[in-house]
């Protein structure tokens, strides 16, 4: 008896959506892929120009000792960029906001996906730790907002 065998037959329904929308994804991945497959091509052709400059200046380099240097997680910050679209943020609106506000306002402006929970609280603590900072250096100042959350906002400074 074969694998094939084993396996009942499925009653054949007829399920268009289904299938159109696996059918859309299926398009969507491959299109991904294209898209990645096209800038690894890119990266190798950067990689071997740059491996052939060094063997200009250096012709008995050994390339194989150079280790890959690893990318950082995408929701890494560069230093200050938090504070500085904290700082932005609370500028442009001219409203008191709570931590989880600038938080989801922070990640939509990076495009980083909200609905990833770990990501999220990591967001949240790098947001809460700026905002901590920012009022040590009596740039914000918080209260007591409804739902328990503090309102930050930006000190009023005495050239008002």
């Amino acid at each position: 008896m074969t694998t094939a065998d084993q396996i009942p037959e499925l009653p054949s329904i007829d399920r268009p959506n289904v299938l159109s929308g696996l059918m859309t994804k299926r398009s969507e991945i491959a299109g991904l892929v294209e898209g990645l497959q096209d800038r690894l091509r890119e990266a190798l052709i950067n990689l071997d120009h740059i491996d052939q400059t060094i063997l200009l200046f250096d012709p008995e380099a050994d390339l194989t000792e150079v280790k890959a240097k690893p990318l950082p997680p995408r929701h890494v910050a560069f230093k200050g960029q938090v504070t500085r679209s904290i700082l932005h943020m609370l500028r442009t609106t001219g409203d008191a906001l709570d931590s989880k506000a600038i938080t989801l306002r922070l990640m939509a402006e990076r495009e980083l996906n909200a609905a990833d929970v770990r990501l999220l609280k990591t967001i949240q603590k790098r947001v809460g730790a700026a905002l901590r900072n920012l009022r040590d250096r009596e740039l914000l100042v918080s209260r007591q907002g409804e739902k328990g959350l503090l309102l930050w906002s930006l000190r009023a400074t005495n050239a008002e």
